[in-house]
């Protein structure tokens, strides 16, 4: 698929780990007092910044590139 161009920017475990931090800050913004998802979603976020190190490492991702909760909806859509 790379090398017909086709290949996704985002490599498909990060992309998969972003769509679930994005589905756990909705839950939250519902559930607000739900204390075990508030947790899980800073491992969930820590798992993704130590994939994104990694992925800048093997020049996966651009070294500019940043994971922002704000913006993370428009990168699953």
């Amino acid at each position: 698929m790379k090398a017909m161009g086709l290949a996704p920017d985002l490599p498909e475990d990060l992309y998969y780990l972003i769509k679930k931090a994005v589905a756990m800050r909705k839950h939250l913004e519902r559930n607000r007092k739900d204390k075990d998802s508030k947790f899980r979603l800073m491992l969930v976020e820590s798992r993704i910044h130590r994939l994104t190190r990694y992925y800048k490492t093997k020049s996966v991702l651009p070294p500019n590139w940043k994971y922002e909760s704000s913006t993370a909806s428009a990168l699953v859509a």
